[in-house]
């Protein structure tokens, strides 16, 4: 499963193919990552094995243009929608790369390995081409210098990126629990014999603890990050909306199944 995912990715990935096929590559490939942990999870439980291990996944994040911090809240929230948690080293306001370190069950390390960075590549592709729009709109209306246009540039990004996380972290959790709730027929969640098979839901809620009480015995002393304040109302907007629109192969955008819900404040 997870080299077909891969494979789709390769494709992604490849400068010739248009950006409908690349999002469509990477739609299949998040869905099926999505819906393999989940079987899994199912699976093992109907035939009595012990849980899979919980394990650790260090990746790496960029600092570049000074938006690291952002990059990490809304990477953090993708790999908590996957029932992982999250802590990160080197999360200085510098533009240095630093770790984001996720603990989480294999399975969802597999998925998030596979899935961040072809949904990072279409969140900063997406972050670039709005600000750039934002910014050219401004330069038209108003009289802002290079210096104001640089700033409102930044802050719009930071703030794009940090909703887009939180709109793609929405839908996967949306997507989770309606597989969770509404398994395929003949999949792991049907039983040949007449006893009912212990629900995904359950298997997932129990993975969750399991993650939680590791990740605290690895981080017992973890300082909080603190937020950044930077936030631009238009940017956040334009991210929110963005990210639930991107194609994840979850059926979720806005307007057509699922719920959304843009926070008025982070």
């Amino acid at each position: 499963m997870v080299e077909r995912v891969r494979g789709l990715l390769r494709m992604a990935e490849d400068p010739a193919v248009t950006d409908a096929e690349s999002q469509a590559f990477t739609a299949k490939a998040a869905e099926l990552m999505t819906r393999h942990a989940i079987a899994e999870a199912e699976a093992r439980a109907q035939r009595g094995e012990a849980a899979e291990s919980v394990t650790r996944l260090d990746f790496p994040v960029s600092g570049v243009g000074g938006h690291g911090k952002a990059r990490v809240k809304a990477l953090a929230g993708i790999a908590a929608a996957y029932g992982c948690q999250s802590a990160v080293r080197g999360n200085t306001s510098a533009n240095t790369e630093r770790t984001l370190i996720i603990v989480g069950t294999a399975t969802a390390l597999d998925a998030l390995r596979v899935l961040l960075p072809s949904i990072t590549m279409q969140m900063e592709a997406s972050a670039r081409f709005t600000a750039r729009e934002h910014v050219a709109n401004l330069r038209e209306l108003r009289n802002y210098d290079r210096s104001a246009l640089a700033t409102e540039r930044s802050r719009f990004y930071r703030s794009f990126i940090r909703a887009y996380g939180y709109a793609v972290a929405e839908r996967i959790r949306e997507f989770r629990a309606r597989l969770s709730a509404d398994p395929e027929p003949g999949g792991a969640g049907e039983s040949s014999g007449g006893e009912a098979p212990r629900g995904a839901e359950v298997v997932l809620r129990t993975d969750v603890d399991r993650v939680q009480e590791e990740f605290q015995k690895r981080f017992p002393q973890l300082r909080p990050t603190r937020p950044e304040r930077t936030h631009h109302r238009a940017g956040y907007r334009a991210g929110y909306l963005r990210g639930r629109r991107a194609e994840l192969g979850m059926e979720t955008a806005v307007g057509g199944g699922g719920t959304s819900s843009l926070p008025d404040a982070e």
